[in-house]
């Protein structure tokens, strides 16, 4: 048996094992568009994970990681992914901040934050976003200064679609350092606690009634000094490399979950009678090679940003589909007062998948000037 496969049996017979008991009604619990469903449960099973090794697993061994390597860290989500285990809390932290930290991070910043994030003791979110700087991130407005004493970093600004802040204690932020710099200079990438004077945390209530997304208020709010990532002024590309490590490999576990979802959407044409619809029948059969496409280019390494616009036109494709699948009884809710099923959660969550995480539109652009070398844009 191969190191991989001996990886994935191992991690296959642990989640069976402890995926019992209180953490059994965890299981397909949480993801996006349901983040709020059983957040406390989930944070004490992946602080179980933690207790028995299995979180950061990508990570360095002398960072708190397995020391995974690329194919087992793909078993490894696969599998949580096939167990129907519990969406993660802490992933932000394990697969975003983490990551950059040992790329590009102190020796003192890795000592001091890397332990309670494998612990899963602190909870991160992700300050990029802003009203006028959604997902063109050089034109952020939130300002950081040192104080007088050059002790500590003064921040002000607001930060939008900041997911799970409600839930975090620190966040890390892009904000312009460097007064009168433009677009992708003068920008620093700064840790920021979010539990003092001068945060305020206000929950955007979205189309599915529930609040994962929220908009925060920096209002003089402080952070050591030693707390910027890089030097300062070379936020832009710390914060590309973050980008980088948030379409990584776990995106195959999301492409389970997808797989999931498409198996059920079929089995339910067959049981509705659906499935005689000549059409039905057609989109369903088109979106399983598109799922087996989108896996198989996963799997070859293709770009970020290509893999990016296939899932979520795809997942959006999903949702419409569904609601043609349910026909007249996808436009009823549920229940009082405005109770969603989960075909209804997937359609309405998924408007968002063409907008979050960088949308369509600057894709296509990183594509086309990064991939293709075509002329850039043309900028007022």
């Amino acid at each position: 048996m191969s190191s991989v496969e001996e990886f994935r049996a191992e991690i296959r017979a642990w989640l069976a094992g402890h995926l019992v008991g209180e953490f059994a009604e965890l299981r397909g619990r949480g993801g996006p568009g349901r983040e709020h469903e059983a957040f406390e449960g989930r944070l004490t099973w992946e602080r179980h994970m933690a207790a028995h090794g299995w979180t950061c697993v990508g990570w360095p061994v002398e960072h708190g990681g397995r020391g995974a390597s690329l194919e087992q860290q793909i078993a490894f989500h696969e599998e949580y992914a096939l167990a129907d285990a519990p969406a993660r809390v802490n992933h932000i932290g394990e697969q975003l901040l983490g990551p950059t930290l040992i790329a590009f991070g102190t020796e003192e910043q890795k000592e001091r934050f890397l332990p309670p994030i494998v612990a899963v003791e602190e909870l991160w979110c992700q300050g990029y976003s802003e009203p006028d700087a959604g997902s063109d991130l050089a034109n952020v407005r939130t300002r950081g200064a040192l104080s007088p004493d050059g002790s500590q970093w003064v921040v002000d600004g607001q930060k939008i679609w900041t997911s799970l802040a409600h839930e975090a204690q620190w966040c890390f932020v892009v904000a312009r350092t460097e007064p009168g710099s433009r677009r992708h200079a003068g920008l620093s990438y700064l840790l920021v606690p979010l539990n003092q004077p001068g945060v305020e945390v206000r929950p955007i209530v979205q189309l599915t009634g529930t609040s994962e997304f929220n908009e925060v208020f920096f209002d003089g709010a402080r952070a050591d000094a030693s707390h910027v990532v890089g030097e300062p002024g070379d936020g832009w590309r710390i914060a590309m490399a973050t980008l980088g490590f948030e379409r990584g490999v776990s995106t195959l576990g999301q492409q389970v979950g997808f797989r999931r979802e498409w198996d059920a959407l079929a089995a339910l044409a067959r049981k509705n009678g659906a499935i005689a619809d000549l059409l039905i029948r057609d989109r369903l059969v088109q979106a399983w090679i598109d799922l087996e496409a989108m896996a198989a280019s996963a799997r070859r390494g293709v770009d970020p940003s290509v893999g990016k616009l296939h899932w979520a036109a795809w997942h959006r494709g999903l949702g419409e589909l569904a609601m043609d699948v349910c026909g007249a009884a996808s436009t009823v809710a549920a229940g009082e007062p405005y109770e969603l099923d989960d075909w209804q959660r997937l359609f309405l969550f998924s408007r968002a998948d063409t907008i979050y995480a960088g949308s369509d539109e600057i894709q296509k652009n990183i594509v086309a000037e990064r991939l293709l070398g075509l002329p850039k844009e043309a900028r007022v």
